[in-house]
């Protein structure tokens, strides 16, 4: 009795502590204070986190992914929130057990919901004890960071292993080395995906990453792609297939600035979110919020409305023209960015900005697995930005788009400015940065007044 007096004494403190942290920052005009709180609370109980989610009465979520899980993560807080749920969410994408441990400090909420960095899985599983785990994907990203896609997937096996058999872990059915983790798990598990022909490639990319059988390791055979190894497959060596899925998505429409519609079990849902890498998104979320017992007619309305999160398929107003912004970060997401902009049948006016910092990854070479030959012949002006702008251009001309054509911007607000300039009326100017850049570039709008500081958003 005297030690558990003790640590909640202790989890007081430090959650006084951490507020009074996320205070000062804010007050210093430091930041939004999404991080420093909990990194000051951990330093005074680590197990602050563990402690304030045994208080949440319906417990917690955990969602990760290399791409898609703020998207996600957001989608399921509206779900959960138009359900009636007092949703405790790390919304601005603080995703390490700093940013949770910010975001539990606020407390008052019935469940907790957060989206997790893809090495913090472990972490997060064993400290937070979830009662369901979200799966999205695991692709090449940040290799100096991550590591080989192999080891974060074996660590992530690890840690399922420890859930309780009352817990759910939700997979994503079409990526092979996702799908995988569901085998010998004692806690219930459902799969999601895919089943629209109409959406498949033609062949699969070269920068695919999960080509092999996870159990035998023989070349996996793929009976129809949707992008990078996603799609159906089976192994002709050990005859392992992908599982059979408890949420599909069929009939996948995509349009360039209408909505998208697609039919989920009995339902059909329209999302303003573009692309199909989105659809993916709301198919996951959906399916967690069917999982935990919500109405399919409150899925379909929430789905309809929601628009999306910071930087990722934002749209901007700027004096009467549309600023999309998209978020990619590594080969496979730009390339379905990229196939998400030829669904705009105009000439393209685009912004790409590259940083090489820690949170994008300084091993830029990456980018020379994007297959930016596409947009060859379809842009109208590239403007190019961020810290490997000389990299980003150097890649591009080897693309096949003209050098004349390509102009390189060393701030975010200029390039905004030139590129809306040169944007004709009625058509869609886009931003496509990497993770620092998106940063960097919100700050530049949030400085104008048009969009708020992400932390607000």
């Amino acid at each position: 009795m005297a030690t558990t007096r003790s640590a909640s004494i202790r989890v007081q403190l430090a959650r006084a502590a951490g507020r009074a942290a996320g205070l000062t920052s804010r007050r210093l005009g430091r930041g939004g204070g999404t991080t420093l709180p909990g990194v000051v609370a951990r330093f005074v109980e680590p197990r602050v986190a563990a402690g304030l989610a045994r208080r949440l009465p319906q417990g917690t979520i955990v969602v990760s992914g290399t791409n898609g899980k703020t998207t996600t993560t957001r989608l399921l807080s509206a779900l959960l929130t138009a359900a009636g749920r007092r949703v405790v969410h790390n919304r601005a994408g603080a995703n390490l057990m700093s940013g949770v441990a910010t975001a539990l400090l606020d407390g008052g909420g019935d469940v907790g919901l957060f989206e997790v960095d893809e090495a913090t899985v472990p972490a997060a599983i064993h400290e937070l004890r979830p009662r369901l785990v979200v799966c999205l994907n695991l692709f090449r990203d940040q290799l100096d960071r991550y590591g080989e896609l192999n080891t974060l997937a074996s660590r992530w096996a690890s840690a399922l292993a420890d859930l309780p058999a009352d817990a759910l872990a939700l997979f994503n059915a079409d990526d092979p080395l996702i799908a995988n983790l569901g085998s010998g798990l004692r806690c219930r598990m459902s799969y999601f995906g895919l089943d629209s022909p109409n959406q498949q490639l033609p062949a699969m990319q070269h920068a695919a990453d999960s080509i092999y059988c996870p159990r035998c390791a023989s070349l996996l055979a793929f009976d129809g792609v949707y992008y990078g190894h996603l799609g159906r497959y089976h192994c002709p060596g050990c005859g392992w297939r992908r599982p059979e899925r408890d949420y599909s998505a069929r009939d996948v429409q995509l349009t360039a600035h209408g909505p998208s519609h697609f039919r989920l079990q009995n339902a059909c849902l329209e999302t303003a979110l573009p692309g199909l890498y989105n659809v993916y998104n709301v198919v996951a979320a959906a399916s967690a919020g069917l999982s935990l017992g919500l109405k399919p007619e409150l899925v379909q309305a929430v789905v309809k409305d929601f628009a999306g999160a910071f930087g990722r398929t934002e749209l901007v107003d700027i004096g009467g023209k549309r600023l999309r912004l998209l978020l990619a970060k590594n080969p496979v997401g730009f390339n379905e960015v990229i196939r998400t902009l030829l669904l705009d049948p105009g000439p393209l006016h685009l912004y790409l900005a590259l940083n090489d910092r820690i949170a994008d990854g300084q091993d830029v070479s990456w980018i020379w697995d994007v297959d930016f030959e596409l947009l060859a012949g379809r842009a109208a002006i590239v403007l190019v930005g961020g810290d490997r702008a000389e990299d980003l251009a150097v890649r591009l001309k080897y693309a096949g788009l003209p050098a004349g054509q390509l102009q390189l911007m060393r701030d975010h607000g200029s390039a905004v400015r030139e590129l809306l300039s040169q944007t004709p009326d009625g058509a869609t100017a886009y931003v496509v940065p990497t993770y620092t850049a998106m940063l960097d570039l919100r700050r530049a709008l949030a400085a104008s007044g048009v969009v708020r500081q992400f932390w607000d958003d």
